[in-house]
């Protein structure tokens, strides 16, 4: 009966896909694994789901995204109200920027790909960027969140000089493997067939404007309707934040969004800096982003209120200004408490230990066919827990050893583990970073899933391909 570990966030997946009631579906995915949890008591298990709930907050890591996005939502506000993103959409046509379908959509991409310092700032970055312009080229949301979902994720691990390959680094490391760990984890790089396929599969729909399935009828709808969300969409960001506009004479300024989010990007730097001791491999991405963040939400009051202190005009007065702050984080709370149930249901299946058991499962077998059997199991896992850093710490210990054993190249089966992992957080209804994704972009979570599944598959299918080729190559 080892297999019924698998079954609470299959559970919850699977009714969040049919139903679309994404909080529902986490609730009696969570549920059924606190009941197994509980030795099959459906009573103690409201027990422990209410203390997993709660033990999410006492994780630094989870606290800090769940604080984050408030203060996004916060940030949202303030620059919308003070004029920040009118002001940059005029200025950013003036130089024929995003005035097409294929120009706005490069944008994205674009924007995306040189925010590789941390995945939830990118998709922070891209989707206050470039919705507007999505909006008014009548393009619809999941468009825009899959590109931020497609540009987070995949880029971060491509160009690893952030949290994400120190993370992995430091895994690798704990790991005998011949050479060095950084000229393992370089090596890999080549080999993350599925972060390759990510980046290069969403150059291609921009610059073509293919597309097909679920997608194609959501750009469909848009363009003959109008419709920029599904009738009865739940967007993750309340469309009376999404949509906010400056009160009267406030004059639009480009500088008002672009000096709160350069300095947010530059935070993140010292944030990294400074919690990695000197080393900005080594620094904590989740408390580099909070300090980003609160540090743009205070830049943007100095900026917008500030020039009242000293005999100026202000952009907001501080009581709006205020006003906005709270508003704004109200209108995250939908995200913020989805972000919860999906922490919390991460920590059961690891308490059931259902990675060690998928991880098990991957065997004895022909040379040439473990680094796609590796693939497939690290795919599962990081999907099912909607971590791919989670599945990281399951697979590699597992994949590197096998790979000696089998006179693999350590850097194939760890591309292996990190094409995987990042499958899951770029497909899985419980990855943060999806759900940031739709938050950045306003979408409803399950259209941002249901539309961009299928070009999951698709660069997950090339992955599995590639893997299958290099391991024939290799062995």
């Amino acid at each position: 009966m080892d297999w019924i570990v698998l079954l609470p966030p299959v559970l919850a997946i699977g009714l969040a896909m049919s139903t679309r009631q994404i909080y529902l579906s986490l609730l009696a995915g969570l549920w059924l694994g606190t009941t197994i949890l509980a030795g099959g008591n459906p009573v103690l298990g409201l027990r422990e789901m209410a203390d997993q709930i709660v033990t999410v907050f006492t994780n630094e890591t989870n606290a800090s995204i769940l604080v984050f996005c408030l203060l996004v939502g916060s940030l949202v506000g303030l620059v919308q109200a003070s004029g920040g993103v009118r002001g940059f959409v005029a200025w950013a046509r003036e130089r024929g920027w995003g005035t097409s379908t294929r120009g706005a959509e490069v944008l994205a991409w674009g924007t995306g790909l040189v925010m590789f310092v941390e995945s939830n700032i990118s998709n922070l970055t891209v989707g206050a960027v470039s919705r507007p312009f999505f909006d008014d080229l009548n393009l619809p949301r999941e468009k825009l969140a899959y590109y931020c979902d497609a540009t987070c994720a995949p880029v971060c691990m491509m160009i690893p000089l952030n949290g994400w390959g120190a993370y992995v680094l430091g895994l690798v490391s704990a790991q005998d493997v011949a050479g060095s760990a950084v000229s393992v984890l370089v090596g890999a790089l080549l080999f993350n067939f599925f972060g390759l396929a990510a980046i290069l599969f969403s150059l291609a729909l921009a610059l073509t404007g293919w597309g097909f399935g679920p997608m194609r009828r959501a750009e469909e709808r848009a363009r003959d309707r109008g419709e920029l969300l599904r009738p009865g969409a739940q967007p993750m960001i309340t469309e009376d934040i999404a949509r906010i506009e400056p009160p009267d004479g406030v004059v639009p300024r480009a500088r008002n969004l672009l000096v709160p989010v350069a300095v947010m990007v530059g935070m993140i730097f010292v944030g990294l800096y400074v919690t990695g001791n000197g080393s900005l491999m080594e620094g904590s991405g989740a408390t580099a982003v909070l300090w980003a963040v609160g540090t743009a939400v205070g830049t943007a009051l100095l900026l917008y209120v500030g020039p009242r202190l000293w005999g100026g005009a202000s952009v907001l007065s501080l009581e709006e200004a205020m006003d906005w702050v709270v508003k704004g984080a109200s209108g995250l709370v939908p995200v913020t408490f989805l972000l919860v149930l999906a922490f919390a249901l991460g920590q059961v299946s690891q308490a059931l230990e259902m990675g060690a058991y998928v991880s098990g499962l991957v065997g004895e077998g022909p040379a040439w066919w473990m680094p796609v059997t590796v693939f497939g199991a690290t795919c599962f896992v990081s999907f099912t827990l909607g971590s791919s850093w989670t599945a990281f710490a399951i697979l590699i210990p597992v994949a590197l050893p096998l790979a000696q054993g089998l006179g693999l190249p350590p850097a194939l089966l760890l591309g292996a583990v990190l094409s995987g992992g990042l499958f899951g957080d770029h497909a899985s209804p419980l990855s943060d970073t999806s759900i940031i994704a739709s938050m950045a972009s306003a979408c409803d979570h399950v259209d941002h899933i249901n539309t961009q599944m299928p070009y999951a598959l698709v660069q997950a299918g090339v992955a599995a391909l590639g893997f299958v080729v290099a391991g024939v190559w290799a062995g």
